[in-house]
């Protein structure tokens, strides 16, 4: 999954040796990977493989018969040198909820980088939402993260995050050195979507009009239905994320993919406010339920 060669703009750190642990050593690999399976009509996760720092203790049931799982991580956060792997695989039917116990601290780096390799895939029929806690950029972070969706027709998929740049309470803000997030959405093997998002501070200013203008916090969340309505479901969620103390908006996706809602706001409670409200738009329209209440 991970990538033999680092991506281009990482490629000035990959060569700097880590002090503590070199990437690939323990603890410093860490691998996920979680399989769901329909089963006398109840999603059941059929399979785990967890690889520190992750860590599964089993999945729970909600009232739509969405098996969810808590992904643990036994260590503080994301340190420098780290690679990580991450693959859920969603079978016929099946409806599952992946996300994280707590927000994912990017911590301060001065070698190397770290990296995080998701793969996602959704079989016909199936449903999954992978809606991890914020990621917190700390000062000097330099983060990668390469996220793969493929989702058969039939099947659909809501896919999330949330950005916190530095820890706002102590008057950090964009003070990480380097953030790049790369999506592919796919489907039959054929690429539907590619957006990257590149941001690096010490070379633009991020908030300035146009990119975040005034807010902190930037949020999106892919909604994949290759073969669902796009043009209701798009003008449905708008209006549920359009309103409201965050900056927001859905727009249709090209290839009939599905649609896309970017938020930005001042704090994360704000943008995760909006966020949410689009995916249980979405969610209703796709499965007949609303967003899983989160037991946290």
């Amino acid at each position: 999954m991970a990538a033999d060669a680092p991506h281009p703009a990482f490629s000035e750190y990959a060569g700097e040796s880590v002090p503590q642990a070199a990437p690939g050593t323990a603890g410093k690999d860490g691998r996920l990977a979680l399989v769901f399976a329909r089963s006398d009509g109840e999603t059941r996760l059929v399979r785990d493989f967890a690889r520190a720092p992750f860590h599964v203790s089993g999945s729970l049931c909600h009232t739509d018969r969405t098996a969810t799982v808590y992904v643990q991580s036994p260590s503080g956060g994301v340190a420098q040198g780290d690679r990580r792997e991450v693959s859920v695989t969603v079978g016929p039917e099946a409806h599952a909820h992946v996300t994280t116990g707590s927000a994912t601290k990017v911590f301060s780096m001065a070698h190397n980088y770290a990296e995080s390799d998701v793969s996602l895939s959704v079989a016909p029929g199936g449903h999954l939402d992978y809606v991890p806690e914020p990621l917190i950029l700390h000062p000097d972070a330099r983060f990668y993260q390469s996220t793969t969706v493929d989702v058969a027709p039939g099947g659909s998929a809501v896919v999330g995050e949330l950005v916190v740049p530095g820890r706002l309470a102590r008057g950090e803000a964009f003070e990480f050195e380097r953030y790049y997030t790369r999506t592919r959405l796919r489907s039959e093997g054929r690429l539907l979507v590619a957006d990257d998002t590149h941001i690096r501070p010490g070379e633009a200013d991020p908030q300035v009009p146009g990119v975040l203008g005034s807010d902190r916090v930037f949020g999106h969340l892919y909604v994949v239905a290759p073969t669902a309505e796009e043009a209701g479901l798009s003008d449905a969620v708008h209006r549920a994320v359009a309103d409201g103390p965050a900056t927001a908006g859905a727009t249709r996706l090209p290839n009939d993919a599905g649609l896309l809602v970017r938020a930005t706001g001042e704090t994360a409670d704000l943008v995760r406010k909006q966020l949410r409200a689009g995916w249980t738009v979405a969610r209703q329209q796709l499965v007949g339920a609303e967003a899983p209440d989160r037991r946290k």
